[in-house]
């Protein structure tokens, strides 16, 4: 059985939701676990099977999944018939990829490089700026309601997270926000609020 190892009011979240968005809550058994927060509470915890005491973490059978943009993909590749991942061979299967990955390499290292105040010409060579980021947010989302046009997928799930868990500590642009708070208006994620 899969088995998710979550802490609530984390990057977790995140996998949390998209498990209730794909309607498989009852497929996938969740463990709580402590994570060390970074206002000192908290802690590993030993029943966290992350070799770094971190979540989100994925288990099946001997097999395991870390690092949230993989765990969606397993997770959209294992549940097709919700519609939020693109199958192999969907026309749209390499503009899901590059988001999750976009996400994973880029975006969420350029935010949190930005509000620490990182600044070197080596990161924006290889990663980009906040402000480039942006420009590529917005540019999806000035033409289309999602990131993949019409609907909203798990891509749209990942990458409006930091927007919905930082608010207006995340500088965005009129259609981010916009595309934010359709993200934010939908039943997984007012189910799973503070879980």
């Amino acid at each position: 059985m899969l088995t998710f190892y979550h802490a609530p009011n984390s990057r977790s979240t995140s996998i949390n939701q998209l498990i209730h968005e794909l309607g498989v809550a009852d497929q996938v058994r969740t463990v709580e676990v402590t994570i060390p927060r970074s206002d000192g509470s908290g802690g590993t915890d030993p029943a966290n099977p992350h070799p770094e005491g971190k979540v989100p973490y994925l288990t099946e059978g001997e097999d395991f999944v870390r690092e949230r943009a993989a765990i969606v993909l397993y997770l959209t590749d294992r549940f097709p018939r919700a519609g939020l991942g693109r199958a192999v061979g969907d026309p749209q299967r390499g503009r899901f990829l590059s988001w999750l990955t976009w996400y994973q390499g880029v975006f969420e290292p350029v935010a949190i490089l930005g509000w620490a105040g990182v600044d070197h010409p080596a990161i924006k060579d290889s990663l980009r700026d906040y402000d480039t980021a942006i420009r590529r947010l917005d540019e999806a989302l000035t033409r289309q309601p999602y990131l993949l046009g019409d609907d909203y997928s798990a891509a749209d799930l990942l990458c409006a997270g930091p927007f919905a868990w930082f608010g207006d500590q995340m500088p965005a642009t009129p259609a981010i926000k916009a595309w934010v708070e359709r993200c934010m208006d939908r039943p997984a994620v007012h189910e799973t609020a503070g879980v």
